[in-house]
């Protein structure tokens, strides 16, 4: 959880430079790529983090340290972020990270809105984590802090191959085991689908079922759930035969499983119980 303060300087920054990079278009892609790069320094090197978010430092002296980091080879419009950033208060130092990490996805979102992919980023970011959902194992490996971050890039990189995803896709699934900041993969990934949904002001609806479903059932999904949640609903339709009938409905954190496998689960849990 963010501090108040954390908040408020989030916000701030997110509301000031969004006409800024909306006006970059497809150059919004660099400043997004350098913000995260300066993420992965931050979380390397938290001597740094303490130098820019010191209260007692001025704000000059912060930004100096920036420009020495940076060398002149940074977007102009990275700098001037990346200056803001460390004029703010924060409520604890690794807030400027996660604040950094925001401006970074803000800026590839305006990319891809230039792109005309945001929907389906969002949409292949949903089905990588539908997909993993049911691989524990393989989850673990993505998630484990003790690993060889190449070693998590290069596993997911497998099981990426030949999937056809956008760059962008692939490089923000990428981000998300390479540099974990505390989290766990699959967070990371439903952190992300919700952040591009909130982007073009819908929710993602990711629907498992064990056959395609019908146009006529994703409409009416689509539907029930957009006067539920009082906003535009995309559908992210996942076929999964192991899931046997019925289907599983997940949204954020909500997750609704009315398919077979699960009541079966649940059935013998309860005869194991009662016996």
């Amino acid at each position: 959880m963010r501090g108040e303060t954390s908040l408020a300087s989030d916000r701030e920054i997110r509301d000031k430079y969004a006409p800024m990079l909306k006006s970059r278009g497809k150059d919004a892609l660099r400043v997004a790529t350098e913000l995260y790069a300066f993420v992965n320094l931050l979380d390397a090197n938290k001597t740094l983090e303490r130098a820019l978010t010191d209260p007692s430092r001025p704000a000059d002296d912060k930004q100096q340290v920036i420009d020495l980091i940076l060398g002149g080879r940074a977007d102009p419009l990275t700098v001037d972020i990346l200056h803001d950033l460390a004029a703010l208060q924060w409520s604890r130092i690794a807030h400027i990270a996660n604040a950094a990490e925001d401006m970074s996805v803000d800026a590839t979102a305006y990319y891809a809105d230039a792109r005309g992919i945001t929907n389906q980023v969002a949409g292949e970011l949903a089905q990588i984590h539908s997909a993993l959902l049911g691989m524990p194992l393989v989850l673990f490996h993505l998630s484990d802090e003790y690993s060889k971050p190449q070693a998590r890039v290069n596993l997911l990189k497998s099981l990426l191959d030949g999937q056809h995803l956008h760059p962008v896709t692939e490089q923000l699934a990428l981000n998300a085991t390479e540099d974990l900041r505390g989290r766990r993969f699959p967070d990371t990934v439903m952190w992300l689908v919700d952040r591009f949904s909130e982007h073009m002001d819908q929710v993602m609806v990711t629907v498992t079922t064990a056959i395609p479903m019908s146009d006529e059932q994703s409409s009416n999904i689509q539907a029930v759930y957009g006067r539920k949640l009082g906003k535009a609903v995309h559908i992210n339709s996942v076929v999964d035969p192991s899931v046997l009938g019925g289907m599983k409905v997940q949204y954020g954190s909500v997750s609704a499983d009315g398919t077979v496998v699960t009541q079966l689960k649940h059935l013998q849990r309860l005869m194991a119980t009662a016996g």
